[in-house]
């Protein structure tokens, strides 16, 4: 008689995540992936609405999430939302850092530095400030913490296809401070890793094929194949693909991995 298969152990089961920039994208996905595999999302963003649907979405019976209206450019919305994760759940397990500006385009000649100040004080500072209203909790764990930084490709390898100048030099610069945030924090067994995302078929880049396709007049194929005529494997990279890169970084079964940065982008740039 063929002994059962055993069940697999969810790679988050009893975690708990905070998960930044809940919106209808990425952050969605990656609030969606922890309760998937058994742990706990507290979801943050800025716009209520945004939150309270995709808990909703996630997690009907409200069981295995909790949220809360954070922006990461103020530091005491950030430890308000690390409190209500100790409120409802006893702690702070990981944070995935997924809040990000990414919507302003072009490059150095027609910078306009104070946006690009602001863009910085999102993308690197915010994210620094919401991991470190999370240390105290994630010190508690005995078995230690995960943090995962969404960078970008284009930090390390720019796109031809749209400038994003800005964007791309703070994400560099929070991969940079990853390595510093890894050597910090390894002694208090919290690893640090980040994810970095090529072209990833979801609302945004599927905004942006649909509007290039549209201003060029030509089919959404034909647009969605000069992205993925770069790349090794035939497919984009999907929001969901991104988010379970997160997941595993933010599980147990990365715990020997910290100070590394992972490209998920269907092999379009090898490193």
């Amino acid at each position: 008689m063929t002994p059962p298969t055993p069940t697999p152990t969810p790679l988050l089961r009893g975690k708990t995540v905070v998960v930044s920039g809940v919106g209808a994208g990425l952050g969605h996905q990656v609030a969606a992936a922890v309760v998937r595999d058994g742990g706990n999302a507290v979801l943050g963003a800025r716009t209520e609405a945004n939150l309270a649907k995709a808990a909703a979405e996630i997690d009907p019976d409200g069981a295995h999430t909790a949220h809360r209206p954070t922006d990461i450019t103020d530091e005491a919305q950030c430890e308000a939302l690390v409190a209500l994760a100790q409120a409802r759940f006893g702690g702070v397990d990981a944070v995935v850092h997924v809040a990000a500006w990414d919507s302003y385009f072009g490059g150095l000649e027609d910078a306009d530095f104070g946006t690009w100040q602001q863009i910085i004080d999102v993308n690197l500072l915010g994210t620094l400030r919401m991991t470190r209203a999370c240390l105290p909790a994630l010190k508690a764990n005995r078995t230690g913490g995960s943090v995962v930084i969404i960078g970008t490709q284009s930090a390390v390898a720019s796109p031809s296809q749209v400038q994003q100048a800005a964007y791309a030099a703070s994400k560099g610069a929070l991969t940079s401070a990853m390595y510093s945030m890894a050597r910090e924090l390894g002694p208090h067994r919290i690893r640090v890793n980040t994810v970095l995302p090529g072209w990833m078929w979801g609302p945004p880049v599927q905004a942006f094929v649909t509007f290039t396709a549209h201003s060029e007049g030509v089919p959404e194929a034909e647009v969605r194949a000069r992205l993925t005529e770069r790349m090794a494997l035939p497919d984009l990279a999907t929001d969901g693909d991104v988010a379970d890169a997160a997941v595993f970084l933010a599980s147990d079964r990365a715990r020997a991995i910290t100070g590394q940065s992972l490209l998920v982008n269907a092999g379009e740039l090898m490193r």
